[in-house]
């Protein structure tokens, strides 16, 4: 079956030149400026219309295929990550503790259709650049099908992760990440490392932006700038594919187009954000690193927030 149109984030970055471009033209802001600044962000109303198509529901299947060159410890910071959306209830983690990436993860759950429960499935590594280190998006899709492996009882989606030196198409330029569909019962997405190639656009916070103010940029919680900027893209298209998976689902403007579940909060990590301001984060007392959810194995994410149906907000975690 033909793959739907993937959803990118080509509209975003379109717009934070402009966004950000506002933030400039205002002086030295005070803090209290900045406080009416962040409530003017909060009080704009924001619904994703629900289009009555299919959600990933239920138990949903991850297969993973690393594409390029990543080290042990960077494809157990994204692993950790994924497997913390669903924690076993046997684990360290403490349910109690908050914020934790299972807690932004549940935030889904109040979309149509009930809870998704996410494990992590076949593991594939191409190191060798099979298909070479320039990747078109037929060739995106051929990996997809290459990362599938063996059919889940529930749905699946098939994800591809390119290493910071392999270039894709529309990388950089117009999106840092994509998800899309390629059966009724599957998904497919692609999260790239920016490191070396774009980390002002697909790595801030943990870089300088391209455009707008250039505040120090944030320590990033795994110390990976590339790595924790993926895994922030792969959270954001995670939560666009289980939400609108088959581009009629939750969104809002146009199909080809669409803001999604956290697409329509971009930018946004903590409350009184405003563009150009992650928001207050929590802080690393020993590293500095700022993070704002807490995985399996102890580790520390910065998610960015999500769209709440049951409040028509942008919901950060602290």
């Amino acid at each position: 079956m033909a793959a739907s149109s993937p959803t990118s984030f080509s509209h975003l970055l379109l717009l934070l030149p402009t966004l950000l471009l506002l933030l400039v033209s205002v002086p030295s802001p005070s803090s209290a400026t900045s406080r009416k600044l962040a409530a003017l962000v909060q009080q704009q109303p924001l619904v994703l219309q629900y289009h009555k198509g299919p959600l990933l529901k239920g138990k949903l299947t991850v297969n993973i295929l690393w594409y390029g060159s990543f080290s042990s410890t960077q494809r157990a910071i994204i692993i950790d990550f994924l497997r913390s959306l669903s924690p076993p209830a046997a684990s360290t983690l403490n349910p109690a503790k908050s914020p934790s990436v299972a807690s932004w993860w549940r935030t889904t759950e109040r979309y149509e259709g009930g809870p998704c429960t996410v494990s992590v499935g076949n593991q594939t590594l191409d190191d060798r650049y099979s298909l070479g280190k320039l990747i078109k998006n037929p060739q995106l899709r051929a990996l997809a099908v290459k990362a599938a492996g063996q059919k889940s009882n529930g749905y699946s989606i098939s994800l591809v992760l390119t290493s910071a030196d392999v270039a894709v198409e529309g990388f950089c330029m117009s999106r840092c990440g994509t998800h899309g569909s390629s059966s009724p019962r599957s998904a497919y997405a692609w999260v790239g490392n920016s490191a070396s190639q774009c980390p002002g656009q697909c790595a801030w916070p943990f870089h300088q932006p391209i455009y707008g103010p250039q505040a120090p940029p944030l320590v990033p919680p795994n110390g990976d700038v590339g790595v924790d900027g993926m895994v922030i893209n792969l959270a954001t298209v995670l939560a666009g594919a289980v939400t609108n998976p088959f581009s009629n689902g939750y969104f809002q403007g146009p199909a080809t187009a669409p803001l999604e579940a956290v697409t329509a909060c971009t930018g946004i990590f903590g409350k009184g954000a405003y563009p150009g301001y992650t928001g207050a984060v929590l802080v690393d007392k020993t590293t500095g690193a700022s993070y704002n959810a807490v995985g399996l194995n102890g580790r520390k994410y910065l998610l960015p927030a999500m769209w709440d149906p049951t409040s028509s907000t942008c919901t950060p975690l602290v």
